[in-house]
């Protein structure tokens, strides 16, 4: 797990994909791109939202203060990494 201080690069709007985990069998998902502090060229991070944070506004130029859990998997001979957003706190 990574905690940073980054700047909200990009955001979608939350779509309902299905999910045992939840209540009611769908859970609110959406991308987030984070950007490290310093030029416009500076390393982003491509991160999923899930839940009610899904749901928050996180507005581009925003600074938080984020929490990233890296996972990676296998599919068909192929590693995918997945960055997921555990907690995020805007500070400005």
């Amino acid at each position: 797990m990574l905690t940073k201080v980054l700047k909200v690069a990009g955001k979608t709007e939350p779509v309902y994909v299905q999910s045992k985990k939840s209540e009611n069998g769908q859970l609110a998902k959406c991308y987030i791109r984070l950007r490290e502090l310093g030029s416009d060229y500076a390393d982003e991070y491509q991160c999923t939202l899930l839940g009610n944070l899904a749901l928050s506004n996180f507005a581009v130029g925003k600074t938080v203060v984020a929490s990233l859990r890296f996972s990676t998997h296998e599919s068909n001979g192929v590693w995918y990494q997945d960055i997921v957003v555990n907690e995020i706190v805007p500070i400005d």
